[in-house]
């Protein structure tokens, strides 16, 4: 594996962790989620949310650092 296809490796690590980590965010602290599910009836869904959002939000801060890590390794 060459120097390039590490930090390849390391960009992608860290926009895909971004990228989850802002959807997360935003249904983690905004009332998005709250609203779209209570749009289609689905609003009894919202007692198990913090049991998935926050430990996903945690999941794609930590591919981020990883990200980060790996591009500053290379």
């Amino acid at each position: 594996m060459t120097r390039d296809d590490d930090k390849a490796r390391g960009r992608k690590f860290l926009k895909s962790g971004a990228v989850g980590a802002a959807i997360f965010g935003v249904c983690c602290f905004t009332p998005v989620l709250v609203i779209a599910l209570s749009a289609i009836g689905l609003s009894a869904w919202l007692s198990w949310a913090d049991y998935v959002l926050l430990p996903g939000l945690f999941i794609f801060v930590c591919l981020m650092g990883y990200g980060l890590w790996r591009l500053k390794l290379n």
